[in-house]
């Protein structure tokens, strides 16, 4: 599993978002300059987050998004599923099960989908919070 831009990009800007001004609506431009990122692709980013309503939009004057939920109520799981598609590590295990002609077969499906239920239950476990708060366990002992 590799989480693209995407991903990356649309984790950037909820955090953003819940990081700020909760009841009002935040301009794109804002968050573009704040995370320093290319305004078209952030484009393409909150039009994926507003289709799967996760973000909010008004436009014109005090336009721009905002969170429809609090942020613990997001997981990350919910976020990298609507930006990325399937989050399985191989392209025979989809959101709709095990689609693969050997799969009666195959040895190391078992394997597959296990790893696909860890990275699952544990990006399910995570909120923007706790993202926000630093509260994931671990997570000094990952970065050098």
């Amino acid at each position: 599993m590799m989480v693209s831009t995407k991903g990356r990009y649309a984790l950037m800007v909820l955090i953003d978002i819940a990081q700020n001004v909760q009841d009002e609506y935040i301009p794109l431009v804002d968050i573009a300059e704040r995370q320093g990122l290319s305004m078209k692709y952030l484009e393409i980013v909150v039009a994926m987050l507003n289709k799967g309503k996760l973000i909010t939009s008004r436009r014109g004057k005090n336009g721009g998004y905002k969170l429809v939920k609090s942020p613990e109520e997001y997981n990350i799981n919910e976020i990298l599923e609507i930006t990325e598609g399937s989050l399985s590590p191989v392209t025979c295990i989809g959101s709709k099960g095990v689609n693969c002609d050997k799969a009666t077969s195959c040895m190391t499906l078992p394997l597959w989908i296990e790893l696909d239920r860890t990275i699952s239950d544990y990006l399910s476990k995570i909120s923007l919070k706790d993202i926000i708060d630093e509260n994931i366990e671990n997570i000094d002992n990952d970065i050098e």
